[in-house]
């Protein structure tokens, strides 16, 4: 972690106590809820962290950095909504967002890992998985998609895997999400009754609130085996997401070691002369103005 990023942790920190945003001792060593943050903090907060998460990109750009963060976690644990915060002000050309669909009987036949080399970061990327190969370590293992040598392997290489990347000079970081049991069970009651958010809620979403020891099990294992020095897991306490988004973007910047760019500037040219040109009347049909 550079001397930058240390400072910029440390700042935020006391703006936190300072606005009463930070959690009490009493709090954090689990006595007692945390006050529930006001949006307008939260928002206020949240700005500053994509402001750096701008300067960040400035900084990849510019020097070629490769970048792979990881987001796991059990279903409605908060990981869109946090990516989704991540990548709200920047370029998609830089932050790359990857979530791989079910993979196809073609995928199923190759080496575990080769669907996701294809999306490793080149110079000047920063690539997101919303779950990764670690699918392997969870919903596959638990749900029987893979066969018991096939996840033993995976456990056994994955830290070489990971050893490979971080040798090779990539930025790799690893963040569980982690919600408790009941919050889970608010949120996917809250999807049942939402409309907007039915199409959250898939079969294999209910099959996983069923098994909840089952997924704790290989979270459990998971973490014990891939756990590693060079790329050591970071969990996030995710039953209050707007903590949850704050805490995470803020670990993630202050384990990069980002300065920022300079900027100049640029003057806006003078638009030029129309020369004759005259607006026509479009014969188009235009939106209703509803609003």
């Amino acid at each position: 972690m550079g001397k930058g990023s240390k400072k910029r942790g440390k700042k935020r920190e006391q703006e936190q106590e300072n606005h009463g945003g930070g959690e009490s001792s009493a709090v954090r060593s689990g006595a007692g809820n945390p006050e529930k943050l006001k949006n307008k903090y939260y928002e206020q907060e949240m700005f500053k962290l994509q402001t750096e998460l701008v300067k960040l990109q400035e900084w990849v750009k510019e020097t070629g950095a490769r970048i792979i963060i990881i987001f796991e976690g059990r279903d409605a644990a908060g990981k869109g909504g946090t990516i989704k915060r991540i990548v709200e002000r920047v370029s998609p050309r830089v932050f790359r967002v990857v979530a791989l669909p079910a993979p196809t009987d073609r995928e199923k036949s190759q080496m575990y890992m080769q669907r996701y080399i294809g999306h490793l970061p080149a110079g000047g990327e920063i690539i997101i998985f919303d779950r990764s190969w670690y699918n392997r370590a969870g919903v596959e293992h638990v749900m029987g998609f893979c066969t018991k040598e096939q996840y033993t392997k995976f456990l056994k290489a994955c830290p070489s895997f990971e050893m490979a990347l971080v040798n090779d000079g990539i930025i790799l970081l690893k963040y569980w999400m982690e919600v408790s049991e009941g919050v889970q069970h608010k949120r996917f009651q809250a999807r049942i009754k939402d409309p907007s958010k039915r199409w959250k809620l898939s079969p294999m979403d209910l099959e996983s609130h069923r098994r909840w020891y089952d997924f704790s099990r290989a979270r459990d294992a998971m973490l014990a085996a891939t756990d590693i020095p060079q790329a050591p897991w970071y969990i996030v306490v995710s039953d209050d997401k707007k903590r949850a988004r704050l805490n995470c973007i803020s670990d993630i910047l202050s384990r990069i070691p980002y300065e920022e760019t300079p900027y100049k500037p640029p003057k806006l040219p003078p638009r030029q002369k129309p020369k004759g040109y005259v607006e026509p009347k479009l014969p188009h049909q235009k939106v209703a103005q509803r609003y």
